[in-house]
Parts: C-alpha cells; structure tokens; sequence
C-alpha cells in the first residue's frame, strides 16, 4: 500500500493531498507528520510572492477553490496535526485532512487556533470533546512523533510499495 506524507501547515501537502485522490491508483494510506521545513526557504519577500502565486496558479489548474491565505504561512500545525493523528486512529485521516486542509487553504484559517481545527473535525463527524481528548493523549503523541521520524525527506511525499519515495511538487 503507498503511504501519503502530509503536514497541514504545508500549502504544498494540501494540493498534494488533492492529487493524490486523483492520481495514486492503488489504495493510499495517509500519515500525519510534523515536518521539519513545512515551506521553501525564500531569501525575500518577492521570492515568496511569486512561490504564493504559483501555488495558486496550480490552485486553479486542479479546478480547486480560490487560494484564501491564513494569517500566517506556516501556522503551528502541533495541534492539528496531533488531531489529524487521532483521525488516523479513527479511521477518519482523509476526511479530517482534506476538510482541515480546506479551512486552512480555501477558507483562510488558522489551524494553530484549535477553533478552526474543530469547525474540520465536525466536517467529518468527529465529536469536539472526543478530538480534544484524544489530541492530548500520550499514545497520540508518540505516534505522531514516530511518524515524523519515519517520514522519507521533504513533504509532500508518497511512497510507492517497493519503490523510491516521490515528492509531489509541482
């Protein structure tokens, strides 16, 4: 089965994660990770302009929603990304990322506000207080900690069964 590396604070993993219901033929199992450097590095403010615009350019060639930016880019994804790992214990890792992904790329949000994070897990049917509960649990940390430990290189990533790891960029 091929494994699909994601951290919602990386606007490139979103527009990954899109492809990736498209585009990878087999079954994908999706992993939460905290990723080391969720964006390139720019040595300015023009080089990062032109990396948002052509983020978006990609946006609308998917036939995906207008790009709305959260306040900042990355946010602190700690807390999602803990909540996106009690997901994948639920069964829930797609339907929670996308929707989260979705609030944070789409609606503008701020997935480092717990707020926000909550208004994705109701998208899927995940009870608040049971997302809360389970974001803080020692067992969900050590899970995303291994996780993130495990993760081949830069995200996004995917890697095939028996195969080198793929970066989905560009």
């Amino acid at each position: 089965m091929s494994r699909f590396y994601f951290d919602l604070a990386s606007p490139e993993c979103w527009l990954a994660a899109e492809r990736v219901l498209q585009d990878v033929p087999q079954p994908c199992e999706w992993i939460p990770v905290l990723a080391r450097d969720p964006l390139p590095a720019f040595r300015c403010a023009e080089e990062e302009s032109i990396w948002r615009m052509e983020l978006e350019r990609r946006a609308r060639a998917l036939g995906l929603q207008k790009v709305r930016w959260p306040p900042e880019v990355p946010f602190d994804s700690s807390f999602a990304m803990r909540c996106a790992t009690y997901a994948r214990g639920a069964g829930k890792t797609v339907a929670f990322a996308l929707a989260a992904f979705r609030q944070a790329y789409c609606a503008g949000r701020d997935l480092g506000d717990p707020e926000n994070v909550l208004i994705a897990a109701a998208a899927c049917e995940i009870h608040p207080r049971a997302l809360l509960k389970g974001a803080e649990l020692r067992s969900t940390r050590e899970a995303l900690e291994r996780a993130s430990a495990e993760v081949p290189g830069q995200v996004p990533v995917v890697v095939e069964p028996s195969a080198p790891s793929q970066r989905l960029g560009g």
